[in-house]
């Protein structure tokens, strides 16, 4: 269980990583050091956030479903599935 525990552990954090790339990769930099959210995304993932995963995009579903099949893959190379 621990062995599962951990590799499910280090691919959330590869999830978040790569959320994290993409993230500093469209915000740019401001002089201060600081990054800037454009205010289309933030609208955009304002509404991506208080929809229910039933009403999201077909594009936006199948993003979801990208990250999914990660997780069944690790479950399924472990044996769990």
């Amino acid at each position: 269980m621990n062995d599962l525990r951990e590799q499910m552990a280090a691919l959330a954090h590869e999830q978040w990583s790569n959320w994290m790339r993409y993230l500093l990769s469209v915000c740019p930099d401001r002089e201060s050091g600081h990054k800037e959210i454009p205010a289309s995304l933030v609208i955009r993932w304002q509404r991506q956030v208080s929809t229910a995963y039933a009403d999201l995009s077909e594009e936006e579903q199948e993003s979801d479903r990208r990250e999914a099949d990660r997780v069944l893959a690790l479950l399924t190379e472990v044996g769990r599935i």
